[in-house]
């Protein structure tokens, strides 16, 4: 739950989400290609952003269009990544 509700806030941080907007996120909601300020620049800033705040690092080939795909993929790219360190 810890993990879901820092996600949201990076998410709503990075992007400039409304907090009623991100708070609505669930498993399904669409992401890049959804989401019209996750663009290609935004990314490499979510990303940063994912690893200061999680304390994770994340290479190159660990990013892929499925994880970006939905708030549910990105959650349980963020969850092993934590199991990780």
């Amino acid at each position: 739950m810890e993990l879901d509700t820092t996600l949201k806030a990076i998410l709503r941080d990075v992007l400039g989400l409304g907090e009623d907007q991100v708070a609505a996120f669930d498993a399904d909601t669409g992401l890049f290609g959804h989401l019209p300020e996750l663009d290609s620049m935004a990314v490499a800033g979510l990303l940063t952003e994912m690893e200061d705040r999680l304390d994770i690092l994340i290479e190159d080939e660990d990013v892929d269009g499925e994880m970006l795909e939905t708030y549910g993929g990105l959650l349980a790219f963020a969850e092993a990544k934590t199991v990780e360190t």
